[in-house]
């Protein structure tokens, strides 16, 4: 095992670095890494972790690759970074046309930004300013399902569940959006009337207020990693269309195979008016996301006042991020990365069966590569990580969920050790 000939100072990292979803007056631990390869992380003292969360579902070649680091190292000796007002680069235009050829047909014009989070600003600011240039002033507000999540910037934020989402503490300062109840319809379940039930109604009575839909297809992440049938994004589109109401996907989590298609949209057989990318965009090597919108939507925009869209991130286009995200999707398209993920799925469906048999376990779900255990109560999270790592695995649990997002490139018996691991660290919560 290689063991770092430095330490890096916890205690500076104790005392002045606020980690995400952490208190200050009580942090959890965090565990120093050395370096990361494959799909191991390798800890500071040696220990090395087979991750389960792709880096927060980004990493999905795993680390280290030579392909991507080559494809960083090549951009970096031409030029890092030119602002993409004004300016060009092959990268940017290598990525928009990899990005057309694999979404479906009527999204052609592509808006880069840095972050997930940011990607869904943008959408919902492109559809409130496409009804503006209308005419339609008052379409300025979003409509969306319970238990959902959309990031932490203040207009996704509005968006996410209003009531147990984490973000409840702002709704006296966000804008207030309109909320149906979720889907109960279960993945592979027919969905009825009921399930469209409220969303109909709310459409009903304030489609000249709303400007878009917006809602993760197929799968509601962060907000409790439920799936849900395909067919009520066929029946949403339809709402959406007789209402004459735009259509946003959130895929920033589900696109790129997590789910066994490219994109979650895919199941349904429909296309939204706008669609966010990001986090495997890059393979998780670097912060870069995208909003991809039609031609009606995006002609629109800037038919009205003022005449251009209203966005400009400073590091939009970033010729590394861009040049890493084309050699990451040029890679995925080089091998059969379906049959990695169906791999996956079987894996994960043995590994985490024999969950169900316990006691403190509500359910047990897996889609593509996505894989989830549900407990009847929160579990402490301090003492689960330290679980997980002393097992040789890197989960990253939250409220009752623990779940597994693979890299695609994992091993059979990696994956049989940290489903394994799972099993274990749920027994002893019995």
């Amino acid at each position: 095992m290689a063991i770092s000939s430095h330490s890096i100072d916890l205690d500076f990292d104790h005392n002045h670095l606020w980690h995400p979803y952490t208190s200050v007056n009580n942090p959890l631990p965090v565990y120093p890494v050395f370096r990361a390869y494959d799909v191991f992380l390798e800890l500071e003292d040696g220990r090395k972790l087979i991750d389960g969360m792709s880096s927060w579902w980004a990493a999905i070649h795993g680390y280290n690759h030579r392909v991507l680091n080559e494809a960083i190292v090549s951009q970096m000796q031409r030029m890092s970074h030119v602002m993409f007002g004004g300016l060009t680069h092959e990268p940017a235009v290598n990525l928009a046309k990899q990005l057309i050829a694999l979404t479906p047909q009527p999204l052609q014009k592509v808006f880069f930004s840095d972050s997930g989070s940011v990607s869904v600003e943008v959408a919902i600011k492109m559809a409130i300013q496409y009804w503006a240039a209308s005419g339609q002033f008052s379409k300025n507000r979003l409509l969306t399902v319970r238990s959902g999540y959309h990031g932490d910037t203040f207009a996704a934020m509005s968006v996410c569940d209003p009531v147990t989402g984490i973000h409840s503490l702002f709704k006296g300062t966000i804008q207030k959006q309109f909320f149906a109840e979720a889907p109960a319809c279960r993945f592979h379940e027919p969905c009825t009337d009921r399930d469209l039930a409220d969303i109909r109604l709310m459409l009903e009575q304030h489609h000249m207020e709303i400007a878009a839909v917006i809602i993760e297809p197929v799968v509601q992440g962060a907000g409790g990693m439920k799936f849900y049938a395909p067919h009520y994004l066929v029946r949403l589109r339809e709402l959406c269309d007789r209402y004459d109401v735009l259509l946003i996907f959130d895929e920033i989590a589900t696109g790129f195979g997590r789910t066994g298609k490219m994109f979650a949209l895919e199941h349904a057989g429909i296309v939204p008016d706008i669609i966010c990318v990001g986090k495997a965009l890059t393979g998780g090597y670097m912060t870069l996301a995208a909003t991809m919108t039609t031609d009606r939507v995006a002609y629109t925009i800037c038919s009205g006042n003022p005449g251009l869209f209203m966005h400009g991130p400073t590091f939009m286009a970033n010729p590394l991020s861009c040049a890493v995200a084309s050699a990451n999707l040029s890679l995925l398209a080089s091998y059969d990365w379906q049959e990695s993920v169906l791999r996956l799925e079987a894996g994960l469906r043995q590994g985490l069966d024999s969950c169900m048999e316990l006691t403190n376990v509500s359910d047990v779900r897996v889609l593509g590569a996505i894989g989830v255990v549900e407990l009847h109560r929160p579990l402490d999270m301090a003492v689960v990580q330290k679980q997980f790592v002393d097992k040789g695995v890197w989960v990253r649990p939250f409220g009752r969920l623990i779940y597994l997002m693979p890299p695609f490139i994992m091993h059979d018996e990696e994956l049989r050790i940290l489903t394994a691991a799972v099993c274990d660290v749920v027994k002893t919560m019995q």
